[in-house]
């Protein structure tokens, strides 16, 4: 014998999982992701800045566990303007000490600035650096071209410039 959930369990389970879901996207802006100076991190990665080969983005940089990382067209200068649930969905990439630079990455580009919290990211070519929480694996790139929090999102190029585009199989796509 065969028993079926009643439809208004399915939906009420629906419901609870997508607002834990909303709710732990929407949490403080304490995630960060933190390159470690010196030779690894607490992750067991390097302490580089790196590049990494994405379907239909190219040659792009990447953190030191191989996630993608991504510039805000709304910070126009190194001085980052993304904070609180902004910073909770597109985690600031911070160091304790002089990030490295990694093959194919020109060490003069990579750099750092102080954050409104006192914590310092790391910039490329002037980009203050984030992660998106959207990205579940590395060579994913699911913020690509995402508009959220006021500006469009990019991945950087080796060069230091946004990379227009779509990325293949990244994950899905996600918007705030």
């Amino acid at each position: 014998m065969t028993r079926t959930k009643p439809l208004s369990l399915i939906f009420a389970t629906a419901a609870t999982a997508l607002v834990a879901l909303v709710v732990a996207g929407c949490g403080g802006g304490d995630d960060q992701a933190t390159v470690a100076s010196g030779n690894s991190n607490a992750a067991g990665g390097s302490s580089t800045i790196g590049v990494s080969n994405i379907g239909g983005l190219g040659r792009i940089l990447v953190d030191p566990r191989g996630r993608t990382v991504y510039l805000f067209e709304k910070d126009t200068g190194p001085k980052s303007t993304c904070s609180g649930a902004c910073a909770t969905a597109w985690p600031p990439v911070t160091t304790n000490g002089k990030p490295n630079a990694g093959n194919g990455v020109t060490a003069s580009m990579v750099g750092t600035t102080k954050r409104s919290d006192g914590k310092t990211q790391v910039t490329y070519n002037g980009h203050p650096l984030y992660l998106f929480q959207g990205d579940k694996k590395p060579g994913e790139a699911a913020g690509q071209n995402v508009d959220a929090f006021g500006a469009e999102w990019y991945v950087l190029s080796p060069a230091g410039h946004k990379v227009e585009g779509k990325a293949k199989n990244s994950g899905g796509s996600y918007a705030y």
